[in-house]
Protein backbone atom coordinates (compact mmCIF):
# COMPACT_ATOMS: atom_id res chain seq x y z
CA UNK A 1 0.00 0.00 0.00
CA UNK A 2 1.41 3.41 -1.22
CA UNK A 3 1.06 6.32 0.96
CA UNK A 4 1.82 9.78 -0.20
CA UNK A 5 4.59 11.47 2.12
CA UNK A 6 3.07 15.15 0.57
CA UNK A 7 -0.47 13.89 1.12
CA UNK A 8 0.40 12.51 5.12
CA UNK A 9 2.31 15.59 5.39
CA UNK A 10 -0.73 17.95 4.70
CA UNK A 11 -3.47 15.62 7.12
CA UNK A 12 -0.52 16.42 10.10
CA UNK A 13 -0.10 19.99 9.45
CA UNK A 14 -4.47 19.80 9.11
CA UNK A 15 -4.52 18.12 12.50
CA UNK A 16 -1.90 20.44 14.43
CA UNK A 17 -3.45 23.60 13.16
CA UNK A 18 -7.18 22.23 14.51
CA UNK A 19 -5.57 21.28 17.72
CA UNK A 20 -3.87 24.22 18.30
CA UNK A 21 -7.15 26.26 17.54
CA UNK A 22 -9.40 24.39 19.76
CA UNK A 23 -7.00 24.99 22.34
CA UNK A 24 -6.52 28.67 21.98
CA UNK A 25 -10.51 29.12 21.94
CA UNK A 26 -10.44 27.30 24.86
CA UNK A 27 -8.07 29.37 26.48
CA UNK A 28 -9.56 32.51 25.68
CA UNK A 29 -13.04 31.66 26.49
CA UNK A 30 -12.78 28.93 29.25
CA UNK A 31 -9.84 30.46 30.67
CA UNK A 32 -10.53 34.34 30.08
CA UNK A 33 -14.44 33.50 31.99
CA UNK A 34 -12.53 31.53 34.64
CA UNK A 35 -9.93 34.15 35.21
CA UNK A 36 -13.07 37.02 35.21
CA UNK A 37 -15.26 35.05 37.60
CA UNK A 38 -13.27 32.83 39.87
CA UNK A 39 -10.14 34.95 40.48
CA UNK A 40 -10.79 39.17 39.33
CA UNK A 41 -14.24 39.90 40.39
CA UNK A 42 -14.87 36.85 42.51
CA UNK A 43 -15.77 38.68 45.07
CA UNK A 44 -18.04 41.19 43.79
CA UNK A 45 -20.24 38.86 42.04
CA UNK A 46 -20.75 36.17 44.69
CA UNK A 47 -24.62 36.85 44.75
CA UNK A 48 -24.65 35.45 41.28
CA UNK A 49 -23.24 32.13 42.24
CA UNK A 50 -25.39 29.75 41.82
CA UNK A 51 -24.13 27.17 43.90
CA UNK A 52 -22.98 27.99 47.15
CA UNK A 53 -19.87 26.36 47.05
CA UNK A 54 -16.90 26.55 44.85
CA UNK A 55 -15.26 23.46 43.03
CA UNK A 56 -12.10 21.77 44.57
CA UNK A 57 -8.75 21.92 42.32
CA UNK A 58 -8.93 18.22 40.98
CA UNK A 59 -12.33 18.40 39.50
CA UNK A 60 -10.85 21.60 37.46
CA UNK A 61 -7.17 19.92 36.42
CA UNK A 62 -10.14 16.79 35.34
CA UNK A 63 -12.32 19.20 33.26
CA UNK A 64 -9.04 20.64 31.61
CA UNK A 65 -7.44 17.23 30.89
CA UNK A 66 -10.77 15.71 29.60
CA UNK A 67 -11.30 19.03 27.17
CA UNK A 68 -7.57 18.71 25.98
CA UNK A 69 -8.48 15.16 25.18
CA UNK A 70 -11.64 16.13 23.35
CA UNK A 71 -9.82 18.26 20.85
CA UNK A 72 -7.94 15.05 19.63
CA UNK A 73 -11.73 13.92 18.52
CA UNK A 74 -12.52 17.87 16.89
CA UNK A 75 -9.51 17.04 14.87
CA UNK A 76 -11.23 14.43 13.59
CA UNK A 77 -14.23 15.90 12.57
CA UNK A 78 -12.23 18.78 11.05
CA UNK A 79 -10.50 16.37 8.81
CA UNK A 80 -13.76 14.26 8.13
CA UNK A 81 -15.06 18.10 6.84
CA UNK A 82 -11.78 17.83 4.26
CA UNK A 83 -12.16 14.79 2.87
CA UNK A 84 -16.03 15.46 2.32
CA UNK A 85 -15.46 18.69 0.87
CA UNK A 86 -12.20 16.93 -1.22
CA UNK A 87 -14.43 14.69 -2.47
CA UNK A 88 -16.95 16.82 -3.41
CA UNK A 89 -19.93 16.05 -1.07
CA UNK A 90 -19.87 18.64 1.43
CA UNK A 91 -21.79 22.06 0.56
CA UNK A 92 -19.46 24.26 2.10
CA UNK A 93 -18.56 27.24 -0.51
CA UNK A 94 -16.21 29.68 -0.69
CA UNK A 95 -17.38 32.55 -2.80
CA UNK A 96 -20.76 34.50 -1.09
CA UNK A 97 -22.11 35.11 -4.69
CA UNK A 98 -24.37 34.08 -5.70
CA UNK A 99 -26.09 33.06 -2.45
CA UNK A 100 -25.39 37.02 -1.10
CA UNK A 101 -24.91 37.63 2.55
CA UNK A 102 -29.13 37.39 3.28
CA UNK A 103 -28.45 33.41 2.91
CA UNK A 104 -25.62 33.31 4.98
CA UNK A 105 -27.63 34.68 7.94
CA UNK A 106 -30.61 32.27 7.56
CA UNK A 107 -27.63 29.25 7.18
CA UNK A 108 -26.00 30.56 10.51
CA UNK A 109 -29.88 30.28 11.99
CA UNK A 110 -30.05 27.37 10.32
CA UNK A 111 -27.05 25.60 11.50
CA UNK A 112 -27.55 26.80 15.42
CA UNK A 113 -31.46 25.41 15.05
CA UNK A 114 -29.33 21.75 13.23
CA UNK A 115 -27.03 21.91 16.22
CA UNK A 116 -29.78 22.57 19.27
CA UNK A 117 -31.95 19.95 18.29
CA UNK A 118 -28.95 17.39 17.71
CA UNK A 119 -27.67 18.37 21.13
CA UNK A 120 -31.25 18.21 22.63
CA UNK A 121 -32.30 14.28 21.24
CA UNK A 122 -28.29 12.79 21.42
CA UNK A 123 -28.05 14.47 24.95
CA UNK A 124 -31.34 12.98 25.97
CA UNK A 125 -30.29 9.69 24.73
CA UNK A 126 -26.72 9.69 26.54
CA UNK A 127 -29.01 9.76 29.64
CA UNK A 128 -29.97 6.41 28.88
CA UNK A 129 -28.98 3.87 31.54
CA UNK A 130 -27.03 1.52 29.88
CA UNK A 131 -25.86 4.33 27.59
CA UNK A 132 -24.98 6.88 30.58
CA UNK A 133 -21.54 5.03 31.28
CA UNK A 134 -20.18 4.80 28.22
CA UNK A 135 -20.68 8.65 26.76
CA UNK A 136 -21.81 10.89 29.47
CA UNK A 137 -20.91 9.84 32.64
CA UNK A 138 -17.30 11.60 32.76
CA UNK A 139 -18.94 14.91 32.30
CA UNK A 140 -21.35 14.72 34.66
CA UNK A 141 -18.17 14.18 37.59
CA UNK A 142 -18.48 18.28 37.48
CA UNK A 143 -21.65 18.42 40.07
CA UNK A 144 -20.52 21.87 40.14
CA UNK A 145 -19.56 22.82 36.85
CA UNK A 146 -16.66 25.34 35.72
CA UNK A 147 -16.00 26.97 32.65
CA UNK A 148 -13.25 24.21 32.37
CA UNK A 149 -15.75 21.71 31.81
CA UNK A 150 -17.05 23.43 28.75
CA UNK A 151 -15.44 20.31 26.15
CA UNK A 152 -14.90 17.88 28.87
CA UNK A 153 -16.31 14.79 27.71
CA UNK A 154 -14.84 11.04 27.26
CA UNK A 155 -13.71 10.45 23.85
CA UNK A 156 -17.29 8.77 22.87
CA UNK A 157 -19.25 12.15 23.80
CA UNK A 158 -16.73 14.25 22.20
CA UNK A 159 -17.40 12.16 19.02
CA UNK A 160 -20.97 12.50 19.24
CA UNK A 161 -20.79 16.07 20.12
CA UNK A 162 -17.89 16.84 16.76
CA UNK A 163 -19.71 14.96 13.85
CA UNK A 164 -22.53 17.44 13.63
CA UNK A 165 -20.79 19.95 11.79
CA UNK A 166 -19.57 17.41 8.78
CA UNK A 167 -23.06 15.66 8.86
CA UNK A 168 -24.80 19.37 8.75
CA UNK A 169 -22.24 20.33 5.44
CA UNK A 170 -23.32 17.18 3.68
CA UNK A 171 -27.27 19.56 3.92
CA UNK A 172 -26.59 22.39 4.43
CA UNK A 173 -24.60 24.88 2.00
CA UNK A 174 -22.60 26.97 4.32
CA UNK A 175 -19.63 29.75 4.03
CA UNK A 176 -16.57 29.08 6.08
CA UNK A 177 -17.79 32.31 8.03
CA UNK A 178 -21.00 30.94 9.04
CA UNK A 179 -18.89 27.82 10.11
CA UNK A 180 -16.64 30.60 12.06
CA UNK A 181 -19.72 31.89 13.83
CA UNK A 182 -21.29 29.34 14.59
CA UNK A 183 -18.77 27.83 16.50
CA UNK A 184 -18.07 31.49 18.25
CA UNK A 185 -21.76 31.43 19.42
CA UNK A 186 -21.22 27.63 20.28
CA UNK A 187 -18.42 28.08 22.46
CA UNK A 188 -19.60 30.93 24.50
CA UNK A 189 -23.36 29.54 25.21
CA UNK A 190 -20.84 26.08 26.67
CA UNK A 191 -18.97 28.47 28.63
CA UNK A 192 -22.07 30.07 29.80
CA UNK A 193 -23.95 26.99 30.62
CA UNK A 194 -20.81 25.66 32.53
CA UNK A 195 -19.98 28.97 33.94
CA UNK A 196 -21.50 28.36 38.04
CA UNK A 197 -22.56 32.23 37.85
CA UNK A 198 -25.62 33.74 36.16
CA UNK A 199 -24.92 37.19 34.31
CA UNK A 200 -28.01 37.42 32.77
CA UNK A 201 -30.80 39.90 34.02
CA UNK A 202 -33.73 39.22 36.93
CA UNK A 203 -36.87 39.93 33.81
CA UNK A 204 -34.73 37.64 31.82
CA UNK A 205 -37.32 34.80 32.12
CA UNK A 206 -40.24 37.01 32.79
CA UNK A 207 -39.94 38.03 28.94
CA UNK A 208 -41.75 36.21 26.16
CA UNK A 209 -38.93 37.76 23.98
CA UNK A 210 -36.23 36.23 25.96
CA UNK A 211 -37.15 33.47 27.99
CA UNK A 212 -37.07 30.27 24.78
CA UNK A 213 -33.08 31.42 25.34
CA UNK A 214 -31.28 29.13 27.96
CA UNK A 215 -29.98 30.64 31.06
CA UNK A 216 -26.63 29.41 33.00
CA UNK A 217 -28.55 28.25 35.68
CA UNK A 218 -30.50 25.75 33.43
CA UNK A 219 -27.81 24.11 32.38
CA UNK A 220 -26.09 24.10 35.94
CA UNK A 221 -29.44 22.37 37.56
CA UNK A 222 -28.93 19.90 34.59
CA UNK A 223 -25.37 19.14 36.63
CA UNK A 224 -27.24 18.89 39.76
CA UNK A 225 -30.35 17.35 38.72
CA UNK A 226 -29.76 14.96 35.89
CA UNK A 227 -33.13 13.93 34.32
CA UNK A 228 -33.95 17.44 33.63
CA UNK A 229 -32.94 20.33 31.52
CA UNK A 230 -31.18 18.99 28.28
CA UNK A 231 -31.10 21.60 26.06
CA UNK A 232 -27.99 23.76 24.87
CA UNK A 233 -29.25 26.84 23.18
CA UNK A 234 -32.91 27.66 23.77
CA UNK A 235 -35.17 26.35 25.90
CA UNK A 236 -37.82 25.41 23.60
CA UNK A 237 -37.34 21.37 23.54
CA UNK A 238 -37.24 21.09 27.11
CA UNK A 239 -40.42 23.06 26.90
CA UNK A 240 -42.26 20.90 24.47
CA UNK A 241 -40.74 17.65 25.68
CA UNK A 242 -41.57 18.38 29.40
CA UNK A 243 -38.09 18.17 30.83
CA UNK A 244 -37.62 21.70 32.23
CA UNK A 245 -36.74 21.32 35.56
CA UNK A 246 -40.75 21.99 37.73
CA UNK A 247 -38.16 24.81 39.95
CA UNK A 248 -36.17 26.25 37.37
CA UNK A 249 -37.75 29.43 37.28
CA UNK A 250 -37.77 29.40 41.08
CA UNK A 251 -34.03 28.93 41.09
CA UNK A 252 -33.45 31.34 38.43
CA UNK A 253 -35.14 34.04 41.01
CA UNK A 254 -33.51 32.97 43.91
CA UNK A 255 -29.76 33.31 42.13
CA UNK A 256 -31.10 36.83 40.73
CA UNK A 257 -31.95 38.25 43.68
CA UNK A 258 -35.69 38.28 43.57
CA UNK A 259 -37.34 35.06 45.57
CA UNK A 260 -40.34 33.52 43.45
CA UNK A 261 -43.11 31.94 46.17
CA UNK A 262 -42.14 30.85 49.18
CA UNK A 263 -40.10 27.74 47.85
CA UNK A 264 -36.68 28.21 46.27
CA UNK A 265 -33.80 25.78 45.65
CA UNK A 266 -31.24 26.19 47.88
CA UNK A 267 -27.73 26.73 45.90
CA UNK A 268 -25.62 23.65 47.60
CA UNK A 269 -27.11 20.21 46.57
CA UNK A 270 -26.76 17.20 50.31
CA UNK A 271 -24.72 14.83 49.18
CA UNK A 272 -27.13 12.38 49.98
CA UNK A 273 -29.51 14.24 47.34
CA UNK A 274 -31.71 11.57 45.34
CA UNK A 275 -30.98 13.20 41.88
CA UNK A 276 -27.42 13.35 42.55
CA UNK A 277 -25.22 11.20 40.78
Amino acid sequence: MHIDPLALSRIEKLMLFEYVSHFVRYALFAGGAYLVFYVWLRRRLIGRKIQGAFPKSAQMRMEVAYSLLSFLVFCGSGLLTAIFYRLGWSKLYTHIEPRGWLYMGVSLVAMILIHDTWFYWTHRLMHWRPLFPLFHRVHHLSHNPTPWASFSFQPSEALVQAIIFPLAALVLPMHPIVALLWLFYMTVMNVFGHLGFEVLPKWFLRSPFTRWHNTSVHHNMHHRYVNFNYGLYFNVWDRLMGTNHPRYEQEYERVCGTPAGDVAVGGLVPEGDPQRL
